[in-house]
């Protein structure tokens, strides 16, 4: 992005806080800048020092002879703000705040944080942390952080919300021999955040891949638009940390993060096009593939094998990644057969068996790299007595090269016999893994971005248009009598505004108006005990159902009046609810609740009972929901299978079921102020759908 620009490629920077002692973080930087062979004017700022390893030092940053593009502060916390205010007045526009002692300390840091945000937006700068490592460049080049080491050249870009892990990440690269193309530290994101450096980075020719660790997002819609957008162009795969509820306390206390629900997390990288990686080792395994690996046309593996019991343990995982095995044609089933020992199998995983040398893993890849019906390979090798795995690896890179539009990766099991032949794959950018499973769980990455990538291109937000004013008014009005619970009724009234199909509710406040109501929308009907303090009516004597005359109708009012104040004493009571009884048909839920990041998250499943019991539910945000990602919601339920018909039973009303809850969605994104809202159950019908009961909570 343009504002990026010079925060990664500055014509000049001023390190304010350098120093001349080794071992001070304001010599490290000022020393890193000069060794990563960074081209532009550098000024360390220190008024006590005349010069800094070879350059001129000045006092202040507004003694400097030009206005510079970057400063980097590395000063006592108490002294952050009045040298950020300093580098608004001369025109600086980018900050990278090292200092720590702000958020993550407490309220006091909180406090001062928030001075030092108001400062930066008051001058119109951009600022990286504080509380952060710094960031690297390897194409401008330059090192502005106090990391001991410099990151190798490369087409990664990196982000971390933890300035520990990216320097152990560093130093472990270099080891690896994994190149960046930029490195990023983000600290306590006061200001530019990960959706920042996303949005930067998929605009960067020299990233080819996005990759990064994160605790919190801070603004979580705009993140998913970001994200979104971005994983279009280029894969992002992100680690998040704080899953569990220790996880989570440990986030906060570290970068004074609020870590939002795991759920939330994980529907939010799925509607996104982010690939969530489970552990460190994965998140570089996918990285690694991406950054030298061609995106495959489609889902089909081809495995080549030397060992029987590996590649079959690779074909079970090429199932549990939801892959395919690779289907050859007659041509190359029979080139195989022809030119392979009798021993050898022909069809999908290739066995040369484990006589083979490097030509006969020449031929095999080569025949099955070119047939038609293969969208990647994977190689598989077990030292043998009659094998040199470098040759191998040295027939991989050669026969690679003719194929460049197929992914291949390779799993060399073994130890110190195949050490320098993963080396030389690796150096010749085709991964080298120890066992069958990452190396499949690669590829799988690779084709789970391609579908996403092809599958998000046409897609737009499903849209209703409802009748917002009328549920304006309802809200406003349940708000003057102080509750912030709807009614049942209330509920049902908001849905219908809404296009979708409720089963006739009335609210009764005496027995005679039941029985009016019960007289107008026809018998059967049941009666519910209305109140914004029960929640489950069933369990206080609140319900009544098959009633089918006045008669019925207004004893049934008094029984549940004497029901529920035996139970609950003098509980609240707004009336009775008088509603049609409609016919049984497949028990479904619709629920949302809103996320502190991300905003309204929908839930959908089997109801009724169901809910607690088989916890049958998916969920996606209401925010840039496509009626394709509906159908997907659906699809990943047990309900599905239900609505297909099951058992002889004719299939339900798919399509409504969609349009309910893409309504729904319509609905939440409409109404900011609904904090929670269930219809359990919504029937489905081979025609259509009714809601039966539906809870809405707003916000006070």
């Amino acid at each position: 992005m343009a504002y990026l620009e010079k925060l990664f490629n500055p014509t000049s920077v001023a390190v304010i806080g350098a120093s001349r002692t080794p071992g001070k973080i304001g010599y490290a930087i000022v020393n890193n800048i000069i060794s990563s062979g960074y081209h532009g004017n550098l000024y360390p700022i220190n008024p006590r020092e005349e010069e800094i390893l070879g350059k001129r030092c000045y006092k202040k940053v507004s003694e400097v002879p030009e206005v510079v593009d970057l400063a980097v502060l590395s000063v006592p916390v108490s002294l952050v703000l009045e040298v950020a205010k300093e580098c608004g007045r001369t025109g600086i526009r980018n900050l990278v705040v090292i200092t720590a002692g702000f958020k993550e300390v407490g309220k006091e840091g909180a406090a001062l944080e928030e001075e030092l945000n108001q400062i930066v937006k008051e001058y119109k700068m951009r600022m990286l942390g504080p509380n952060c490592l710094g960031l690297m460049d390897t194409y401008t080049p330059i090192n502005a952080s106090f990391s001991a080491n410099s990151p190798l050249k490369g087409e990664i870009a990196f982000l971390s919300q933890s300035g520990a892990l990216c320097a152990s990440i560093l130093d472990w690269s270099l080891q690896k021999g994994l190149g960046f193309s930029k490195f990023v530290s983000l600290g306590n994101k006061a200001d530019l955040n990960e959706a920042d450096f996303i949005a930067d980075a998929a605009e960067d020719p020299y990233s080819r891949v996005i990759v990064g660790y994160i605790e919190s997002v801070v603004e979580g819609e705009r993140f998913v638009q970001v994200a979104r957008k971005a994983s279009l162009k280029k894969p992002i795969i992100l680690i998040k940390s704080g899953t569990s509820k220790a996880g989570a306390q440990a986030a906060s206390s570290h970068t004074g993060a609020l870590a939002g629900s795991d759920q939330a997390y994980e529907t939010a990288f799925k509607q996104s096009g982010i690939l969530r990686a489970r552990s460190m080792e994965e998140l570089f395994n996918l990285a690694i593939a991406f950054a030298t690996q061609p995106i495959p046309k489609g889902d089909r593996v081809a495995i080549v094998t030397n060992s029987g019991g590996p590649g079959i343990i690779a074909t079970d995982n090429v199932e549990h990644q939801d892959l395919k095995m690779a289907r050859f044609t007659k041509e190359t089933v029979d080139n195989l057969r022809k030119n392979l020992p009798l021993e050898a199998n022909v069809y999908n995983p290739v066995d040369v068996i484990g006589d083979a040398d490097e030509r006969r893993y020449a031929f095999a890849l080569n025949t099955v790299l070119a047939d038609p019906g293969v969208d990647s390979v994977l190689v598989l090798l077990t030292p043998t007595a009659t094998l040199d795995p470098l040759k191998v690896a040295g027939v991989i890179i050669d026969i690679r090269k003719n194929f460049p539009d197929k992914p291949v990766v390779t799993a060399f099991m073994g130890g110190t016999k195949v050490v320098e032949a993963a080396e030389r794959l690796s150096r010749s950018n085709i991964p080298c893994f120890p066992f069958p499973e990452p190396a499949i769980g690669s590829l799988a990455g690779l084709v789970r971005y391609n579908q996403h990538r092809l599958e998000a291109k046409e897609e737009r937000e499903y849209s209703f248009l409802g009748e917002k004013r009328r549920v304006a008014d309802i809200f406003r009005e349940v708000r003057d009598l102080d509750r912030v619970v709807l009614l049942g009724s209330e509920g049902a009234e908001v849905l219908a505004h809404y296009g979708i199909t409720v089963a006739p509710t009335s609210l009764a406040v005496t027995p005679e108006q039941a029985a009016t109501f019960a007289e107008e929308v026809g018998y059967p009907v049941v009666l519910k005990v209305a109140s914004p303090k029960i929640l489950h009516k069933t369990d206080v004597g609140g319900v009544k159902l098959n009633l089918n005359s006045s008669g019925e109708v207004e004893r049934a009012f008094v029984d549940i009046l004497d029901n529920v104040h035996h139970y609950l004493g003098n509980v609240q009571i707004c009336g009775i609810e008088v509603q049609k009884m409609v016919p049984r048909g497949r028990e479904l839920i619709i629920g949302m609740k809103r996320d502190v990041q991300f905003g309204p998250l929908l839930m959908f499943g089997l109801g009724g009972i169901y809910v607690n019991l088989l916890k049958d539910v998916s969920f996606r945000l209401a925010q840039g929901l496509t009626q394709r990602e509906i159908e997907r919601m659906i699809r990943e339920t047990k309900a599905f299978t239900l609505l297909k018909g099951f058992r002889g039973d004719a299939p339900a009303d798919v399509k409504s079921v969609v349009e309910t809850i893409g309504q729904v969605a319509q609905l939440v994104r409409d109404f900011p102020e609904i904090t929670e809202l269930d219809i359990n159950p919504l029937l489905a019908y081979e025609k259509g759908v009714s809601a039966l009961d539906v809870k809405i909570t707003i916000a006070s």
